[in-house]
């Protein structure tokens, strides 16, 4: 342990560090937008194909706009995955909650979520600050270990979520941002041996693509815009089930715009590919 908080901290601490960039800069400038992980997920694929009972963990990343369970599922079925009644989604959340916040052992319980067996996968996601600070992204490692521990214990395949970057207005968001977290959740995943689902990198491919998109909340930078959930569903639903979201036919009843399905559907599933080195 003492030597995985070691290279954590050695991680952060070789991050630059840069000045908040304009709105304008933080949405078109391509070193922002097209930042790469330094090293590979080792880890590319559940052993689980079609898990039914998944529960996420986080904050209100994963609860803005009607909850990011919800549209993962809704995709799923729409996916033809599954008949509607057959999956079961959780989604235990905390405002401002970092990972350790979180009573692992009460959510995976089975029966305390009203979900009376053990969970096939549970998706962790950490607190957007994670990793911007040594001793922070030491303890979201070191929770990260414990937890998953636990949920190997029940039966489950622990999963982690890589966050998004912030943008302007939000005061700390800087253009290299991306790979701090893409550095924290790539090196603690290898080290734990779980699955990194790469919502934080789709979303700085689809600003490269499209600067003028709005994957997050305008008050703020921080939070998910609809736009933002939707193309974080879509990164979760190729993820952990290899299902291609291109063509899917989910649109949130009407809310979210075709042309705009498509080119986030287009992203996810070309964020996934070659994140995981995964064939098409």
């Amino acid at each position: 342990m003492r030597a995985f908080a070691a290279a954590i901290a050695l991680s952060a601490l070789l991050a630059g560090s840069a000045c908040s960039l304009s709105a304008d800069e933080v949405r078109s400038t391509p070193a922002a937008m097209a930042a790469l992980p330094s090293a590979d997920p080792q880890v590319r694929r559940l052993t689980a194909e079609r898990p039914t009972h998944i529960l996420f963990v986080g904050n209100s990343y994963l609860y803005y706009n009607d909850s990011l369970h919800n549209h993962v599922e809704r995709m799923a079925v729409a996916a033809g995955l599954f008949h509607e009644s057959e999956p079961e989604y959780k989604s235990a959340t905390i405002g401002g909650a970092a990972l350790f916040d979180h009573n692992i052992d009460h959510l995976l319980e089975p029966g305390n979520l009203r979900v009376d067996r053990p969970f096939d996968v549970v998706i962790m996601q950490g607190g957007s600050a994670a990793p911007l600070s040594p001793d922070r992204r030491m303890r979201f490692a070191e929770t990260a270990e414990t937890y998953a521990a636990r949920v190997r214990a029940m039966g489950g395949e622990p999963v982690l979520y890589m966050t998004h970057a912030y943008v302007f207005p939000h005061p700390r968001a800087r253009e290299d941002m991306i790979e701090d977290i893409a550095s924290l959740y790539i090196e603690t995943g290898n080290r734990i041996g779980a699955l990194v689902i790469p919502v934080g990198l789709a979303f700085d491919e689809a600003y490269r693509r499209r600067p003028d998109i709005s994957l997050h909340a305008s008050f703020d930078g921080t939070h998910p815009s609809m736009l933002g959930t939707y193309l974080a569903a879509c990164t979760v639903l190729a993820s952990i089930y290899g299902a291609n979201p291109i063509g899917n036919s989910y649109d949130y009843f009407g809310e979210v715009p075709a042309e705009d399905a498509l080119f986030l559907q287009q992203v996810a599933q070309d964020t996934v590919l070659k994140f995981y080195r995964r064939e098409g």
